[in-house]
């Protein structure tokens, strides 16, 4: 397990072959720097590994969903955890079924329960655990909580050179009716590069579709500064904390094509070499080959 974020002096970590995500998420928490998405790199009813250090407190069954395009589960779960590193705040975890009961302690990398498909899930979502730090008068809300940082470096000296213009070419490695991951042809640390005022950064996010997405640098961004990919701006900061900027999509038709089709994108941050996932736009509409030569590009209007 690899720390990748902290808050209020309770760290939390990703295994090294997941991924993770501020941005990437609707919800309130993922527009303001309060949530972060651990993806274990596992398959949904596997058992997902803790991302903190907390003593069970209390578990909620929340959401009740009745349908959903996709089959999911019926309800979610909230487990909250009195923090083993802060004992003044609280950790809120969702999308895991517990097995561990109140009382238990529970480490990093423990055994902490399965992990579900969520009605509060788009169809192309992967397994993940959502993670909030909450003061203990409020736990359970989605509003309120304290920001986490990320704490997971990004290098300079291998960001040199990355930023991607006019396309991005890979092989498809898996595909399914609801999304395909591509391996990049392209040398990339962390994630998919962007240009940020001529500086490098990393984008999380989904695009264009949430109409928001998040941009991480190694260095302090500005309100407003511009955000280009793949030769193209894509949108702009309107808010910061600290090497993170969150950023809105450009208001003009942006299209995302693979070989002519028009897909979606759903980007992560990586500790270790990035992959690219494209969602199509209804379930089964992209239907790519595994090994199949993909490119993709930008189309402005």
């Amino acid at each position: 397990m690899i720390r990748v974020a902290s808050s209020e002096g309770i760290d939390i970590y990703c295994p090294a072959d997941g991924k993770f995500s501020f941005f990437n998420s609707p919800y309130f928490a993922h527009r303001n720097f309060i949530g972060i998405d651990i993806y274990p790199n596992l398959g949904f009813g596997e058992i997902a590994p803790s991302p903190v250090n907390g003593e069970v407190i209390g578990i909620r069954e929340v959401g009740f969903f009745e349908s959903r395009s996709f089959e999911c589960s019926s309800k979610d779960y909230v487990i909250l955890m009195k923090s083993l590193e802060n004992k003044k705040k609280i950790i809120k975890i969702i999308h895991v079924k517990p097995i561990v009961k109140v009382g238990e302690k529970v480490i990093v990398g423990g055994e902490l329960g399965s992990l579900i498909r969520s009605g509060f899930f788009d169809f192309w979502t992967e397994p993940h655990i959502h993670v909030e730090v909450k003061d203990p008068s409020n736990p359970l809300r989605a509003r309120g909580g304290y920001k986490i940082r990320r704490v997971m470096q990004i290098d300079e000296n291998e960001m040199e050179g990355s930023i991607a213009d006019g396309s991005l070419s890979g092989l498809v490695i898996e595909s399914k009716s609801e999304y395909s991951l591509i391996a990049l042809n392209h040398d990339l640390r962390y994630g998919l590069p962007v240009d940020l005022n001529g500086k490098i950064g990393f984008i999380d996010g989904g695009i264009p579709h949430y109409g928001f997405f998040g941009v991480h640098t190694n260095f302090t961004p500005e309100v407003g500064d511009s955000v280009k990919f793949l030769g193209g701006k894509i949108g702009s900061v309107v808010s910061v904390f600290e090497n993170m900027a969150l950023c809105s999509m450009e208001k003009h038709d942006l299209t995302f094509k693979i070989n002519g089709k028009s897909v979606r994108l759903s980007l992560y941050l990586y500790p270790s070499k990035p992959k690219m996932k494209i969602v199509p736009y209804k379930i089964g509409q992209l239907n790519l080959q595994k090994f199949e030569k993909v490119r993709l590009t930008l189309n402005l209007r």
